[in-house]
């Protein structure tokens, strides 16, 4: 098994929640500020969307590269890095858009609040409802080849 499925599913219900987003967004934006305060609101959606994706991406690719041992040096190292990545990308963005003229900085702020929290319960639910095993290459008595706890030979 594995969890790129999840992945794709979270990926997909991220961007229907990020299209959601920028388009109440945009209107709250538009009521409040005009064409900046639109502006603003799809820059701090579409940050949330790339955020996700580096973390999707991340994952992966570090999944490929372990050979699905999510124990490896290489999987945390590579899951680590895109989180750096992500921090540091978000506080370049911050500094660069803060005092632009063309940015409501409310508008922005609260827009990539509510995509990231958004994209937060996407996460939780499409994990909650996920069926992927805890462990794998287990073998439980009765399985086929393996005898029971009776004694029993298999059949």
């Amino acid at each position: 098994m594995s969890a790129i499925p999840i992945l794709k599913r979270i990926l997909a219900y991220g961007g229907i929640l990020a299209l959601v987003i920028a388009l109440v967004g945009s209107v709250i934006g538009f009521v409040v500020a005009g064409g900046i305060g639109v502006l603003s609101a799809l820059i701090g959606t579409a940050m949330a969307v790339v955020f996700l994706g580096i973390t999707a991406v991340s994952i992966v690719v570090a999944t490929r590269i372990a050979k699905g041992d999510f124990l490896s040096v290489a999987f945390f190292g590579i899951v680590m890095g895109a989180w750096l990545l992500k921090f540091v990308l978000f506080l370049v963005l911050v500094f660069v858009l803060k005092d632009q003229p063309w940015i409501q900085t409310t508008i922005l702020f609260l827009s990539l609040v509510v995509a990231v929290l958004g994209t937060l319960v996407v996460d939780v639910v499409v994990i909650a409802r996920s069926r992927l095993p805890y462990v794998s290459d287990v073998r439980l008595p009765g399985d086929a080849g393996e005898p029971s706890s009776t004694g029993d030979q298999p059949k």
